[in-house]
């Protein structure tokens, strides 16, 4: 071999090294910002806003349980959702000290939900980018799912469903692979599995993901790689049917919850929303609640993922969205408010690639037309610019009048998120109980308080999530009495509308009276003691005023019957109160929605 081959090998070598490099550095140049946006967005004021709830304090709890008490809850486990996704919690949390980083548990949780938002915006771009989205739309997809007040809203939110999503979107990625199918066919199986054990509705994806993989798989290889990816789901899925099994709760017996209990629940006992057409049911509330965060994200998403079926390369996740969206207007089914969570990411999508495809396709009418004029050969199909046009100028048009007239409202919600403390009241209330209460005292409160006071020294039979009183046999037998062996009794919004079903809760509320007041309208926070006597200051009518909680974030309404959280004379908060805390124009949630 001579010198100069050798040399010219070398070059050759230096030059394939150094293209690579460029197109490494091109492949992060568009994700990378995006990402930092993201977590920047979910960061800024993450702890204060929005004010911390019930659901988020039960998932706190649960992942603090797994390494502070030993078990799955920190009451007993009864199979309404799979344990996977609050272990996922607990490992990130325990691992970086996130627990002692953080005044609350649910802050500390919340940092958790950042990790998987982010991981979620890292895959959606990766599965745009296989699904042939540009870069640049491919990035516009990532900022759509980040920036909208919808996401921000429910990503900060401690919700299983969060990490289920990007579990649901690696399994969507290794599903459009051509290359190396029969392993990562057995690796979206994998991560499917993972996203129904973190959340047990993702379940919903699943016929899609099945297309997915069938559309992607090498037609000589199909058999084989379908039949593997199958093998996996089944021995994935059927783990948490062994788990019940080992503990002798498959099947309902005498003293022991049971799987089939916790399934005929979700699916069959659980009240439904109502229809979202009638203005009455808690549906359309729910519904209402999505489209005053970001009516534009809602109506776009809505819109794109429609039109993204007529797409081939984008038609599977696109029935996703369209399916997910379609389940929303079932006549009576179940309707929970963070439902949105896992058509986020595909939504987005679908704008982003809807908009790709009319740019892509204007851009490419253009380049031919201007092949043909220069080699004076007929332009083929001339119409075909004018429809990509047209129909890129049409999207254009309607997108930016959407998105222009909802923006001032969104921007508003965003820099509210990142500027306010909703939780203020919360933490007052939390810092007077500590202070003022005495650790023998009992008290029935809202979960997302619950780990804090644990931790404050108060023993855990004294703290008791008022939701299981009456359900919980455990909590039953401490307490034999029901709300007469309370001492006090916080209440918050989620407590208010929670007691509308509780009877025992409403007696507490009647026998009871305020001693603490913490904030104003829907993020109200009252201590209040308990005359075990049957006594107190009833809750009462509250006025339109201040310490109203009828008027709840984005003037969202108290629903009827549930009681007034201070004082019905409107009379001024007592020791230690607080008014500083401050609405946070993030939508208002209420128990249950899980």
């Amino acid at each position: 071999m001579t010198a100069s081959s050798i040399g010219a090998r070398r070059s050759f070598a230096d030059s394939a090294v150094a293209a690579a490099a460029r197109t490494s550095a091109s492949d992060l140049a568009w994700p990378l910002p995006v990402l930092a946006v993201t977590a920047a967005v979910l960061v800024v004021g993450l702890e204060g806003n929005p004010q911390r709830i019930d659901d988020e304090g039960t998932y706190a709890a649960q992942a603090w349980s797994v390494f502070h008490l030993g078990g799955l809850t920190h009451y007993t486990y009864w199979y309404d959702h799979p344990p996977l996704g609050w272990i996922q919690i607990a490992l990130y949390t325990e691992a970086t000290g996130a627990w002692v980083r953080h005044a609350t548990a649910v802050g500390a949780a919340r940092e958790a939900m950042v990790v998987f938002a982010v991981a979620s915006a890292a895959l959606l771009y990766v599965l745009a980018r296989k699904l042939q989205v540009s870069r640049p739309a491919a990035a516009a997809a990532v900022l759509v799912f980040a920036l909208s007040p919808l996401a921000v809203q429910y990503h900060r939110d401690v919700y299983i469903d969060n990490v289920a999503t990007p579990w649901l979107l690696a399994a969507f990625v290794l599903a459009v692979s051509r290359h190396h199918q029969l392993v990562e066919f057995a690796g979206s199986a994998a991560c499917m599995v993972a996203a129904v054990l973190s959340k047990e509705t993702f379940l919903l994806a699943l016929p899609f993901l099945a297309w997915t993989m069938w559309r992607s798989a090498h037609p000589e290889i199909r058999r084989y790689t379908l039949s593997v990816a199958a093998v996996v789901l089944a021995l994935g899925g059927s783990s948490y049917l062994v788990f019940a099994a080992t503990k002798g709760e498959l099947v309902p017996g005498p003293g022991h919850v049971s799987l089939w209990q916790g399934v005929t629940f979700q699916l069959g006992d659980r009240s439904g929303s109502g229809s979202v057409f009638d203005p009455a049911t808690p549906a359309n509330h729910v519904v209402s609640l999505w489209l005053g965060l970001d009516p534009a994200f809602v109506a776009l998403g809505v819109v794109a993922s429609v039109a993204a079926l007529a797409v081939p390369r984008l038609r599977s996740v696109a029935a996703v969205a369209v399916f997910l969206i379609a389940v929303v207007l079932r006549p009576n089914g179940y309707l929970p408010v963070p439902y949105p969570i896992a058509i986020l990411p595909f939504a987005a999508l679908a704008i982003a690639g809807v908009s790709d495809v009319l740019a892509r396709a204007v851009v490419d009418a253009v380049r031919r037309a201007r092949l043909a004029r220069a080699s004076g050969e007929p332009s083929g199909r001339p119409g075909r610019l004018v429809v990509s046009v047209v129909g890129l100028t049409f999207w254009s048009v309607a997108a930016v009048g959407v998105v222009g007239a909802a923006a001032p409202a969104s921007a508003a919600r965003l820099g509210s998120f990142m500027a306010t403390s909703a939780d203020a009241p919360m933490l007052g209330a939390q810092d007077w109980i500590t202070a003022n209460v005495s650790r023998s005292d009992r008290l029935l409160v809202d979960d997302a308080l619950w780990v804090d006071l644990v931790r404050a020294g108060f023993p855990r039979q004294n703290v008791i999530w008022y939701y299981k009183l009456s359900t919980d046999s455990a909590v039953a037998r401490q307490n034999p009495s029901g709300w007469r062996d309370a001492d006090y009794i916080v209440t918050t919004q989620s407590v208010a509308i929670g007691a509308t079903q509780l009877p025992g809760i409403q007696a507490a509320l009647r026998a009871s009276a305020p001693v603490a007041v913490f904030g104003q309208g829907g993020e109200q926070v009252v201590v209040r003691r308990i005359d075990r006597q049957g006594g107190g200051t009833p809750p009462g009518r509250c006025g339109a005023g201040r310490g109203d909680p009828g008027a709840g974030r984005d003037g969202a309404r108290r629903q009827p019957g549930a009681p007034c959280l201070g004082r019905p004379d409107g009379a001024p908060p007592q020791r230690g109160a607080s008014t500083s805390g401050r609405r946070s124009g993030s939508g208002r949630r209420s128990r249950p929605v899980r």
